[in-house]
């Protein structure tokens, strides 16, 4: 059997590898946490013209795509930029793997009004193939990671489950 790895395996993979355990475990915290709902209302806010949410397999969810083959993801914050940058890799990787290619990414921050773009290279696709076999053994593991304290502890929705 084939693991499936999404779109937010990759972005928790950056933010906190405990959480990421938690995630694939099914042990979710997130859908009373404030921050979250932030998150959710602002996507539902932002860039209400465009065909949003497009699920793939159910391993991507992009949030919109615009002419010219760009995908978009919308992040409230610049907090965990490099998570959201691999994300948005691993949705070119997945496409690319799908044999659909030329595509760029493009990561929005409406708060902000600032965007940036993304692209893969080949050494990122290594990188990724790297990242999606520690995720397999990490899925396998009985327990969660360790806990260490970072520096978006205090926000994440799993902060009372870590802190016990």
């Amino acid at each position: 059997m084939e693991t499936r790895i999404t779109g937010v395996m990759i972005y928790y993979y950056f933010v906190c590898k405990r959480k990421l355990w938690y995630f694939v475990h099914e042990i979710n915290m997130e859908s009373e946490n404030e921050n979250v709902m932030l998150g959710k209302l602002l996507d539902e806010s932002s860039y209400q013209r465009d065909d949003k949410h497009i699920n793939i397999d159910n391993v991507i969810n992009i949030d919109f795509i615009k002419e010219h083959k760009e995908l978009h993801e919308i992040k409230k914050s610049r907090s965990i930029e490099e998570a959201g940058v691999w994300q948005m890799k691993y949705y070119l990787y997945y496409l690319k793997q799908r044999g659909v290619d030329g595509f760029k990414g493009r990561i929005d921050y409406p708060l902000l009004k600032k965007n940036l773009t993304v692209e893969l290279t080949q050494e990122d696709e290594k990188r990724l193939e790297e990242i999606i076999r520690e995720i397999c053994l990490l899925i396998e593991e009985v327990y969660p990671p360790h806990f260490q304290a970072i520096k978006i502890c205090n926000k994440c929705a799993y902060h009372d489950l870590c802190f016990v």
